[in-house]
């Protein structure tokens, strides 16, 4: 698995570029991969694409 600095992350379209709470994705063919944006160099969660499918589809609502 690649570290997380060689990872393509991108800003979530529900975060503004204001500050606050923002979350960075960057997704692989097997994880997901979520951080922090203010803290890019802390950890990261990884989920499973399928994982990740469903909390988007539970957040939509």
């Amino acid at each position: 698995m690649k570290p997380a600095a060689a990872l393509a992350w991108f800003k979530s379209s529900y975060s503004s570029d204001e500050g606050g709470n923002c979350v960075e994705v960057a997704a692989r063919p097997a994880a997901v991969h979520i951080r922090d944006s203010k803290n890019p160099g802390g950890g990261h969660l990884t989920v499973s694409p399928t994982t990740w499918t469903a909390f988007l589809g539970h957040t939509a609502k």
